[in-house]
């Protein structure tokens, strides 16, 4: 039995250039690449907003993928931008311009169906507004939230009081560093566990990623692509499969959890090999299990 999965973030429009090419105004947001990542593994909703001149094409091609859309709401006005720009390093981007739009006054509705989800995430939003969702939805089984460096600088007071309400949070390692004040990653994990999140998921690009709960550590390596076009929306890919995996087994022990991180991590190497959602919209569920058996071979070794 799967479980309905939730997902509150943005739906934007997509400027972005790289050493490899660029795209203008292709469908992101952090709703939008978690949403498709995890459809692959469960039913989920997307609760955000876009304006009068987002594609319809974009709206087909959210419902093919089976993701329901009655949470997103569309106002007058014009969809969320972002532009940004890579360098051959791709772990670094700069912004080149944000115009939030619509999205600026986001205030998310959870209708009445979809209150019950028992996975929700939060992503990566005013902690403000993640809370508002946190009061809407009825005793959910698991919950995990994303942020950013910007809501540690300016809001950190409230991401607290919203990270003490969720059960993971999935943040980059400055980020983890910086909200913890701490150099050391596996000690700045620790310290952010203390805050409330029993797990602490640490997105490392292309080196990987780390879990942390209070007792165990979980290191997996990132799957060794070939090919690397455009990072942008790889952690909401990862966050995706994460969440995805643990909503359709319902399963959320400690080995369970260390399979949805490699899911996860799957999930993201093939964002990554092509612009915007074309590394995740035509998948098929033998790859994604091909390319887990390979991640998970290449990383095997036996100690006697």
């Amino acid at each position: 039995m799967t479980f309905r999965l939730l997902v509150v973030g943005s739906v934007a429009l997509d400027s972005v250039k790289t050493p490899f090419g660029e795209v203008k105004d292709a469908l992101g947001g952090s709703a939008t690449y978690f949403a498709v990542a995890a459809s692959y593994f469960t039913d989920v909703s997307m609760v955000a907003v876009v304006g009068e001149d987002f594609p319809e094409e974009y709206i087909d091609f959210l419902k093919n993928r089976g993701i329901d859309l009655s949470g997103l709401t569309v106002e007058k006005g014009k969809t969320f931008r972002w532009a940004g720009c890579y360098g051959y390093d791709l772990n670094t981007r700069d912004t080149i311009e944000t115009r939030l739009n619509v999205f600026e006054n986001f205030q998310p509705v959870i209708p009445a169906q979809l209150k019950n989800c028992r996975y929700v995430f939060l992503a990566n939003i005013d902690p403000d507004l993640q809370r508002n969702v946190l009061d809407q939805v009825i005793k959910p089984e698991f919950v995990a939230c994303d942020t950013m460096n910007f809501w540690i600088q300016g809001k950190k007071s409230s991401l607290l009081e919203t990270i003490a309400r969720v059960d993971s949070i999935v943040l980059n390692d400055s980020e983890c560093r910086e909200l913890a004040g701490e150099p050391n990653l596996i000690r700045a994990a620790r310290i952010v566990s203390e805050m409330g999140p029993r797990i602490v998921i640490i997105k490392k690009g292309e080196h990987g990623a780390l879990m942390l709960d209070r007792n165990n550590c979980f290191i997996a390596p990132a799957f060794p692509c070939e090919t690397v076009f455009d990072p942008t929306g790889a952690g909401d890919s990862f966050a995706g499969g994460f969440m995805g995996h643990l909503a359709r087994t319902g399963d959320i022990s400690p080995e369970n959890l260390r399979r949805a991180i490699i899911y996860g991590t799957v999930m993201a190497s093939f964002c990554v090999e092509e612009f915007s959602l074309r590394g995740i919209a035509s998948l098929t569920e033998r790859k994604i299990d091909e390319r887990f058996k390979a991640l998970k071979e290449a990383s095997h070794f036996e100690f006697s």
